[in-house]
C-alpha cells in the first residue's frame, strides 16, 4: 500500500486487521527514522514478533544490540515460517525509511523461503526496492495505490456527517475537488467547519496557504526532501504544470527531471500529467507560494517573468499568458491574449473566471491594439455591445496607425482574426446579420493564412464563428440560412472546447423549428442541446437563455403553464436575457403568451410593450415584429376587440420597413399579399389566421375566407401552424352554418394536433368548437379535455372543474380563456423530497449510474425511487413520469 503522507493508509490497514477476523496471528511493526542497517531492522522484527506471541526461530536468544542478531537470522527466520503450521501476517509500516537495498533483498529472501508460513503487508509512501515485476506476473501481490485511497464524494460526505454536519451536496462537491481526496486534507477541513459558525463559508474562507492544512503539508512532505528539492518545490509553486526544462530556468540547475521523478516516486504530492510534465497538488503548490512570499518578498513576480518568457518561446502561449498577467507584465500578458488566441477559451470555455480574473488587473489606460481587444473580448463576453465596439474601434485605429507608420504589429493575422471573430459576436448583439457575413468572411480568410496545425488547436473558434453567424442570421429573420449555419457548427467534432457553441446553435436550430409550428422538432433539438451542457458541465449561468425559451414555449401550446413559467424563469435568469437580443425579446414575447393562455389578455398587452424596447440599436427582427403583432392581435382578440386585433396586424409593416426585403431574402418564407386587406401588406400565415378570425368576429365571412385562401401554410410549415389554419377554417365552415365540413376540420385538426399534444389551440379556439364537435368522439388517450370541456368554455369564465393552479392567477378580465387540465392525471400521494430530486435528475435526461452518482446514492436505492415515482404519477417510463410531472408542475 503506498501513497503520500496522510492518505490514510495507516487506518486504512489497522481498520481491515480490527474489522475482519483475520484467522493468522499479527505482528506489526512501524519502523522508525535512524538506523537502517539490516541488524537493526531484524532485531526491530524478531522484537515485534515476540511482543505479539508469536514463537522467534530457536538460537536467537534476546539480543540487545543489533549487532548481536548474526548474520543467519533471515533464513533461520524463513526456515522457522516454512515450518509453521500456519502463517504470521506481518505488518512493516512506514517502510519507506528501511531504504537500505541490502534490507529489500534480505526482506525478499524471508519472503521467498518462508513459503506458506509468512503474509507480508507493506505500508510506504513511496515503491520498496522489491521486485514487484515478479510478483504481478505471478499473481502473488495486491497492489493499493493513492487512487484507491482517495476519498470519493459520498465517503467525503460521510465524514463531514461524522463531524456532526449536514453538508449540501455543493459543498461536497467542492471539498472533493479541492483535496481531491486526500484524506487529511479533508479531515482537517471537516475540523475547521466544525469550529465555524458558518460551516459552508468556513469552506469559501478557508486559505489553504496557511493554517493546519498548510503546516501538515510543509512538515510531513516538504520538510522532507533534500534541500536542492525543497528549493526546486518552492519555485516551481508557481506553475501550473511543472516542465523539468522550466524548472531548471527557475532554479538556475540542470537536475529538474531526476527530482521530479523522484518526487513522483516518492508520493510528494507531485504527479505526472503527461509526457515530462508535473503538477503539484494545488493545496501543496499553495501551501509553498506562501512560504515563498513570506521568506523571499519580490521573489515570486521575478519566478512568473521567467516563467513567462520561457513558456512564449518554447510555443506555450496558453500557459504563458496566466503567469505574465500574474508578473504585471501586462503588454506582455495582451500580446500572449492575441497570439494564442485566448478569445476562443475567453468565450467559450466552461470556467473562464480564472483567465478572465488575470486580465481584469490590466491597467485602464494601456495603450495598443492587444490591450484594446482585451477589453473588447471581456466587454462582450459579458453582453456589454456599446463598451465592446468602443474598444473594437480604437484597437482598429492602433492597427492602421501601425500599417501607416509600416510597423507590423506582433501577432498581426492573430489580431485580425480576434479583431473579425469579436466583430461576428458584436454585429449579433447589434442584431446586424449584414455585418455578421462580411465579419465571418474576413475571419475565415484570415484564418486560412495561420499554419493549420495551429488552427486545430482552436477548435473553438470555428464553432463559435458559426454560433454567433447564425445567431444573427437568425435575428434578421434568415431562417434557412440561420439553420444551414447553425447545423455546420453543431456538425463539429463534440469536444469539450466547442460545447459551448454546440450548446448555443442547437438551441436556435429548436427556436427555427418552433417558429416554423414544428414543436416535436424543436423539443429533440432543445433536449439534446441540454444533454451537451450536461455532459460538458456547462454551468447554468453560461447558458444564453434559448433553450429555456424554447421549452417555455412549448410548454404554452401543450398547456403545461406551470413548466412554461419555470422555463421562462430560467430564461430570466440567463447570461443573455440583459444582452441578447434573441432571449430580450423572447423573453417579453413568451410572457405575453403565458398571461394570455393563464387568461390576463390586458397583462399581456402591457408585456408586449417590453419586447419593444428589446431591440438592439435600432435594428428590427421581422420575426419579433411579427410575432409582436401576432401576441397584440391575439390579446386584442381574446379581449373582445377585433378591430383593434386588425390594426395590430395591420402595424406589421409599419413596424419594420426592411420586412417585405427580408423576407424575400430568406427561402421559405413567403411574401404574398393578402387582397382587400390594404392594411395587411406583408402577412404570415399565422397573422392571416388571427386577421381571418377577427373578420369572423366582425361578421366579414369573406375576408375571412380569402384570407385564407390566399396565405396557405408553407410547405416547411410545423403542424402548430397548420393546426391553426385548419381550426381557422373550420371555424368559418361552422358560422357559414355548414356543420359536416366545420365537424370534418375540427376532427383533421385534432388529429393532427394529437403527435405533438398541441392543447392551446383548441383551448383558445373559442366555444363554436364545442359545438362543431358535438357528437363526435373524442381522443380516447386522455391528452385533450373531454368534448364537454370545450362546448363549456367561455370567454372570461374559468374552468369550474379544475382548481385553481398555485402561483397561476385566476382569469378574472373579461375576455380571459380559462385553463383546462390536458391531462386528468392524480397523484395518488406526494413525491418525498429525495423522490423529487431523483426526477430533477431524470428529466436531465441522466442514466440511474448518473443520477446514483449525483445524489450519492446506490444504483438500487435510484432503482426503488423511480419505482415508486412511477406508481405515484401512473407513468411506465421515465419519460412520461416527467412529462406527468411537468404538466402537474412538480417540476
Amino acid at each position: 500500500m503506498t501513497g503520500p503522507a496522510g492518505a490514510g493508509k495507516t487506518l486504512c490497514v489497522a481498520d481491515w486487521i480490527t474489522s475482519t477476523p483475520v484467522p493468522w496471528p499479527t505482528v506489526w511493526l512501524t519502523m522508525e527514522q535512524g538506523d537502517t542497517s539490516p541488524g537493526a531492522f531484524w532485531a526491530y522484527v524478531i522484537e515485534a514478533m515476540r511482543h505479539h506471541g508469536v514463537p522467534t526461530p530457536p538460537g536467537v536468544g534476546n539480543p540487545t544490540r543489533a549487532d548481536d542478531i548474526g548474520s543467519l537470522s533471515p533464513a533461520r527466520l524463513a526456515a522457522h515460517l516454512n515450518g509453521r503450521a500456519g502463517p504470521v501476517l506481518l505488518v512493516l509500516d512506514e517502510f519507506d525509511r528501511a531504504s537500505s537495498r541490502e534490507v529489500a533483498e534480505q526482506v525478499e529472501f524471508v519472503l521467498r523461503h518462508a513459503g506458506r508460513g509468512l503474509r507480508l503487508v507493506l505500508i510506504s509512501r513511496s515503491d520498496p526496492l522489491l521486485p514487484l515485476h515478479r510478483w504481478r506476473a505471478a499473481d502473488e501481490i495486491t497492489e493499493i495505490r493513492a487512487p484507491d485511497l482517495a476519498f470519493r464524494p459520498e465517503e467525503t460526505s460521510a465524514l463531514l456527517l461524522r463531524h456532526g454536519l449536514n453538508p449540501t451536496n455543493e459543498t461536497v462537491r467542492r471539498l472533493a475537488g479541492r483535496t481531491e481526496g486526500w484524506a487529511a486534507g479533508t479531515r482537517l477541513y471537516a475540523l475547521a467547519m466544525t469550529r465555524s459558525d458558518d460551516p459552508e463559508r468556513c469552506l469559501a474562507d478557508f486559505d489553504p496557504g496557511h493554517g493546519s492544512v498548510a503546516d501538515f503539508l510543509l512538515a510531513e512532505v516538504l520538510a522532507g526532501q533534500s534541500a536542492e528539492a525543497q528549493e526546486l518545490l518552492l519555485r516551481a509553486s508557481v506553475l501550473t504544470q511543472v516542465h523539468p526544462g522550466l524548472a531548471d530556468a527557475l532554479t538556475g540547475g540542470r537536475r529538474a527531471e531526476g527530482i521530479l521523478a523522484e518526487l513522483e516516486r516518492a508520493n510528494a504530492f507531485v504527479t505526472t500529467v503527461g509526457r515530462s510534465r508535473y503538477r503539484i497538488h494545488p493545496l501543496f503548490a499553495q501551501a509553498l507560494r506562501a512560504r515563498l512570499r513570506d521568506r523571499r518578498p519580490g521573489l515570486e513576480r521575478e519566478l512568473r517573468h521567467t516563467a513567462a518568457r520561457w513558456l512564449s518561446e518554447a510555443g506555450h502561449l496558453d500557459d504563458a499568458l496566466p503567469q505574465a498577467a500574474a508578473a504585471g507584465d501586462w503588454e506582455c500578458a495582451a500580446d500572449l491574449f492575441v497570439g494564442s488566441l485566448a478569445v476562443g477559451r475567453l468565450l467559450t470555455d466552461i470556467d473562464p473566471e480564472s483567465l478572465d480574473a488575470d486580465l481584469a488587473r490590466m491597467p485602464p489606460d494601456l495603450p495598443g491594439a492587444a490591450p484594446s481587444l482585451v477589453r473588447a473580448a471581456r466587454r462582450l463576453a459579458r453582453y456589454d455591445v456599446a463598451a465592446g465596439v468602443v474598444h473594437l474601434r480604437r484597437a482598429e485605429a492602433e492597427m492602421r496607425r501601425a500599417e501607416a507608420e509600416l510597423r507590423r504589429p506582433q501577432n498581426d493575422v492573430a489580431a485580425r482574426l480576434t479583431l473579425a471573430l469579436l466583430r461576428v459576436l458584436a454585429s449579433r448583439l447589434l442584431g446586424s446579420a449584414d455585418m455578421a457575413e462580411a465579419a465571418a468572411l474576413t475571419a475565415e480568410r484570415l484564418g486560412r493564412l495561420l499554419p493549420a496545425e495551429r488552427m486545430a488547436g482552436h477548435p473553438e473558434l470555428p464553432a463559435l464563428l458559426l454560433s454567433d453567424l447564425g445567431a444573427a442570421q437568425l435575428w434578421a429573420g434568415r431562417l434557412d440560412f440561420a439553420r444551414r449555419t447553425l447545423s455546420a457548427a453543431v456538425d463539429l467534432p463534440d469536444l469539450p472546447a466547442t460545447a459551448g457553441p454546440r450548446y448555443e446553435a442547437l438551441g436556435r436550430i429548436a427556436l427555427i423549428d418552433s417558429l416554423r409550428g414544428r414543436y416535436g422538432e424543436a423539443d429533440e433539438s432543445a433536449r439534446a442541446a441540454t444533454l451537451v451542457a450536461e455532459r460538458a458541465g456547462l454551468p447554468v449561468g453560461r447558458r444564453s437563455g434559448v433553450v429555456a425559451l424554447v421549452l417555455a414555449g412549448i410548454a404554452v401550446e401543450r398547456d403545461q403553464l406551470g413548466a412554461a413559467r419555470a422555463h421562462l424563469r430560467r430564461a430570466g435568469a440567463s447570461a443573455g436575457a440583459g444582452g441578447d437580443p434573441v432571449v430580450a425579446s423572447g423573453i417579453a414575447l413568451l410572457n405575453s403568451r403565458l398571461l394570455l393562455a393563464e387568461g390576463d389578455p390586458r397583462a399581456a398587452l402591457r408585456a408586449l410593450s417590453e419586447a419593444d424596447g428589446r431591440s438592439p440599436a435600432g435594428v428590427r427582427s421581422p420575426w419579433v415584429n411579427e410575432r409582436t403583432a401576432l401576441a397584440e392581435a391575439t390579446a386584442d382578440l381574446v379581449g373582445g376587440d377585433p378591430g383593434a386585433a386588425l390594426r395590430a396586424l395591420d402595424a406589421t409593416t409599419a413596424r419594420s420597413p426592411e420586412c417585405a426585403a427580408d423576407r424575400t431574402r430568406c427561402a421559405g418564407d413567403r411574401t404574398e399579399r393578402a387582397p382587400d386587406s390594404p392594411g395587411c401588406a406583408v402577412l404570415s400565415p399565422e397573422c392571416a389566421v388571427v386577421a381571418a378570425r377577427a373578420h369572423l368576429a366582425l361578421g366579414d365571412h369573406a375576408s375571412a375566407l380569402a384570407l385564407l385562401a390566399s396565405h396557405p401554410v408553407a410547405p416547411d410549415g410545423g403542424p402548430a401552424l397548420v393546426v391553426r389554419a385548419v381550426l381557422a377554417r373550420a371555424e368559418v365552415a361552422e358560422r357559414l352554418g355548414d356543420t359536416r365540413t366545420a365537424r370534418h376540420l375540427a376532427v383533421r385538426a385534432l388529429d393532427l394536433a394529437r403527435p405533438e399534444q398541441l392543447r392551446r389551440p383548441f383551448l383558445e379556439a373559442g366555444p363554436w368548437l364545442g359545438r362543431a364537435l358535438r357528437g363526435s368522439r373524442m381522443p380516447a388517450d386522455g391528452w385533450l379535455p373531454a368534448a364537454t370541456d370545450v362546448a363549456h368554455r367561455r370567454v372570461g369564465q374559468p374552468d369550474p372543474a379544475r382548481p385553481t393552479e398555485p402561483g397561476a392567477a385566476r382569469p378574472t378580465e373579461p375576455g380571459a380563456v380559462g385553463r383546462a387540465d390536458a391531462v386528468r392525471a392524480v397523484v395518488v400521494e406526494p413525491l418525498s423530497r429525495r423522490e423529487c430530486d431523483v426526477l430533477r435528475q431524470v428529466a436531465q435526461l441522466k442514466s440511474t449510474e448518473e443520477v446514483a452518482d449525483d445524489l450519492f446514492l446506490s444504483v438500487n436505492t435510484v432503482k426503488s425511487h423511480l419505482k415508486s415515482i412511477f406508481r405515484k404519477l401512473g407513468a411506465n417510463r421515465r419519460g412520461e413520469a416527467v412529462r406527468r410531472a411537468q404538466e402537474l408542475d412538480l417540476l
